[in-house]
């Protein structure tokens, strides 16, 4: 059971980034065949992430309607949609199939903790955790690689097309897992705070928490300075990863000549060693504090956009440094809010509020960047405001993290 729910958990991220940086190699392309301008073509990788924002606040009643296994079948079914729309006409199309995907993949950011903590015993959350992050980042690397060569051999259509095969097969698996008639009709049954999806290592329900009262925080959440820490120190990580994602392969051209194909293999080292940054953040969390955790994580972030401004001949170091920091600083977000969450029901909320309003700020930065370069002609400030978005993230994460580490002490 333990291996067949991993497996589900890693089919479902790998379908939730690589659909949105997709079309980042190839911006250049879909600009000349389109005629999209600058900001327009930003659009493409921004509105999934403004869809984040605004759906993640509709997933839970998505969730009490037809249960997560349904809102996940529906979750990748829209992901196929949307991929296959994207590619089908102009840019009228190609933005709306953006939406779809972007609203699709907003159902499977918020639920996929929920089906974790459900689904597996808390000594193990971790873990999965990790992995889960791996996969995505997997998912967002093989994207980067693949899509110039793709586009330039078959045409970009068909580059993009071509990712919709992972949506299909993470469909297939899933209903494979949880049945068509729970696809069809949903289920009522509503899970307590925690979950009770499996037995955990102690026999009980996995990620039960008892004593945890169940009780409608939602208002509550807005007004706590701790989930206002927690919603900064999330918009930091989320604003430089998307911003970063989109416009390094144009980076790498500008900056170091590197041809289309060149860029996006590059960009791959901003893809590819998150894996090795999602998975050490659960063992390292063994013997050292988060807030240790989270300013490695924000000093290897900070060499990425200093690096490229002092020293930009050694980008291979600096990009993959911000991969890793990438990598660990979504973990590490994710852990913290697990860890400051009280019943499921609040840490459900709370999820949402921080994944709502920090993918509202990340939906900005591709066209912030974008517009920053069309206005100056160079990077400079473009990558001075990456930083700023990344000390946003040390500062806040350190109290929201200071929080969580204090909750970890034994009494």
């Amino acid at each position: 059971m333990f291996w067949g729910a991993l497996t589900g958990m890693v089919l479902i991220a790998l379908n939730l980034r690589g659909p949105i940086v997709a079309p980042a190699p190839i911006l250049g392309i879909l600009q000349d065949q389109l005629g999209m301008s600058v900001q327009t073509s930003g659009l493409l990788t921004a509105l999934p992430i403004a869809c984040f924002g605004v759906v993640s606040f509709l997933a839970l009643p998505l969730l009490r309607r037809g249960g997560p296994d349904q809102a996940i079948a529906l979750c990748l079914a829209g992901i196929l949609f949307g991929t296959l729309l994207r590619s089908s006409g102009g840019t009228g199309l190609a933005l709306a199939g953006t939406v779809v995907i972007g609203a699709s993949i907003a159902v499977g950011n918020v639920l996929v903790p929920v089906i974790i903590r459900r689904d597996f015993a808390p000594a193990r959350v971790p873990l999965v955790t990790g992995v889960y992050t791996a996969a995505m980042n997997i998912g967002s690397m093989i994207t980067l690689i693949l899509t110039a060569p793709l586009a330039e051999a078959v045409g970009w259509r068909t580059a993009m097309v071509v990712w919709s095969a992972l949506a299909l097969a993470a469909a297939l698996a899933w209903l494979s897992l949880v049945g068509w008639r729970v696809f069809l009709l949903g289920t009522q049954k509503e899970d307590p705070p925690g979950g009770t999806g499996s037995t955990g290592e102690d026999g009980g329900p996995a990620g039960t928490e008892p004593d945890a009262p169940p009780q409608d925080t939602q208002r509550s959440a807005w007004r706590t300075p701790q989930a206002w820490v927690m919603l900064i120190a999330f918009s930091g990580q989320a604003f430089s990863f998307y911003a970063v994602s989109t416009w390094l392969p144009t980076m790498l051209t500008d900056l170091l000549g590197l041809d289309t194909a060149g860029a996006g293999a590059g960009s791959s080292l901003f893809q590819g060693p998150a894996i090795v940054g999602a998975l050490a953040v659960p063992l390292l969390s063994r013997r050292l504090r988060i807030r240790t955790l989270l300013w490695l994580t924000c000093a290897a972030w900070a060499a990425l956009p200093a690096g490229l401004l002092l020293a930009p001949a050694a980008w291979p170091v600096w990009v993959t440094l911000g991969g890793v920091a990438q990598g660990a600083g979504i973990t590490v977000l994710l852990l913290i809010l697990v860890r400051m969450g009280g019943s499921g029901r609040q840490a459900g909320q709370l999820s949402a509020m921080v994944q709502g309003g920090g993918y509202l700020v990340a939906a900005t930065g591709p066209v912030v960047l974008g517009t920053l370069h069309s206005a100056s002609g160079s990077w400079i400030l473009p990558l001075a405001v990456v930083g700023i978005s990344i000390a946003a993230l040390f500062f806040a994460g350190s109290a929201a993290a200071k929080v969580s580490d204090g909750a970890r002490r034994p009494a």
